[in-house]
């Protein structure tokens, strides 16, 4: 019985850190440039099937990294640098980059 509130007691730390990203990371879209690239259909299933779950999983571990070593970083006065290279770059690779494309942003809409 204790094992399972536990496990319950897990699974609520990770919903909640999960909900605290998603509400972080959803608003990047408005920062996202213009891209102008034509990427092929072999790059758009290699992003799709390598370099996104990699992104995101660096993005996982990034902002592990950086909220383990925040306390020295604020000591040492750059957790703004910190936070930008471990959390919001990453993040900008995952997100907010259009399938295939190499550099972030978003890709204009093409009305008809």
């Amino acid at each position: 019985m204790m094992m399972v509130r536990m496990i319950n007691g897990h699974i609520k730390n990770w919903m909640c850190i999960l909900l605290a990203g998603l509400v972080t990371f959803l608003p990047m879209d408005a920062l996202a440039d213009k891209v102008e690239e034509n990427p092929s259909n072999l790059r758009m299933m290699a992003d799709l099937v390598i370099a996104r779950p990699a992104g995101i999983v660096l993005l996982g571990l990034g902002s592990i990294v950086y909220v383990v070593t925040l306390p020295f970083s604020l000591l040492g006065g750059n957790s703004e640098e910190a936070l930008s290279q471990l959390v919001v770059e990453p993040a900008k690779e995952a997100f907010v980059r259009c399938l295939g494309c190499s550099t972030p942003g978003r890709k204009e809409r093409v009305v008809e």
